[in-house]
């Protein structure tokens, strides 16, 4: 068990949602969190059922898998911080957006993992892409990727597409938040009570989402068979184009992701 021992540097919302997710599915005694305040560490341990280091040296020292959950701009800090209390075989798995394989390994030689998730992590939903250096051993990315599904699907991808799955899935969360709340603003102003309205806009995305997945049918064939001729859908479309919803939608996306390009150049 000590060999599989797993640290994780900032216990916050990111990293916080995955190790809560490990600790749900009978990690919690492999798992020790480090945060800012010791506090938030202890109050997270607390919940999970795992420990509470006060230093991330105290943290990283024996373990096998080492998440930084830090901000991007902190991520050099603490892996000069670490290196020393480093186990040789430990591998790194990094969240930090913008910050590349190679950056990483400048600062520190290991293998390293990168791996970007976003928020329905907190509930088992997430969606996260995975890249490794060469050095990761296979049995390594396995792991990793059988931790990683604890909280959600995992996808492996080339490092190219990290900026672009930053943009989309990463920052994809606000964005239907955004949609959703316009559409119960809708159903309020309709006359539907603000709660319900939450659970009908809620609900329609999640089964539109479902159905995507499911069938494997493309986003475009399905919203056809909603169309009906001259009906109120059509109508909603129409409208929706003549705003310019799907251009904005590619504009928000395409903002993200120059700033993740711009996260990896600083």
């Amino acid at each position: 068990m000590e060999q599989n021992k797993i640290a994780c540097i900032g216990c916050g919302s990111m990293g916080g949602a995955i190790m809560s997710a490990i600790c749900r599915n009978g990690g919690a005694d492999t798992v020790t969190v480090t945060a800012r305040r010791f506090a938030n560490a202890q109050r997270f341990a607390a919940e999970n059922g795992c420990r509470a280091a006060e230093t991330n040296d105290a943290a990283v020292s024996g373990a096998k898998y080492v998440f930084l959950a830090v901000k991007p701009a902190l991520v050099r800090e603490v892996l000069e911080g670490i290196r020393k209390s480093l186990e040789e075989s430990a591998v790194i798995i990094s969240m930090a957006a913008g910050i590349s394989l190679k950056q990483l390994a400048e600062v520190h030689r290991a293998p390293y993992i990168r791996i970007m998730p976003n928020m329905p992590a907190k509930i088992g939903e997430a969606m996260t892409a995975l890249c490794c250096t060469d050095d990761v051993p296979a049995a390594d990315r396995a792991e990793v990727a059988r931790l990683l599904g604890f909280a959600g699907k995992v996808e492996a991808v080339d490092e190219r597409l990290m900026d672009c799955v930053t943009a989309v899935s990463g920052s994809g969360p606000a964005y239907a938040f955004i949609f959703l709340e316009a559409l119960a603003d809708a159903a309020v102003r309709f006359g539907m009570p603000r709660a319900q309205a939450y659970i009908y806009a809620a609900q329609t995305l999640k089964g539109a989402a479902a159905m995507v997945l499911e069938t494997g049918s493309c986003p475009a064939e399905l919203k056809d068979a909603v169309c009906s001729p001259a009906g109120t859908t059509i109508e909603a479309v129409a409208a929706l184009e003549g705003s310019g919803f799907r251009g904005a939608v590619i504009d928000a996306a395409t903002a993200a992701w120059k700033k993740s390009q711009e996260l990896a150049r600083r």
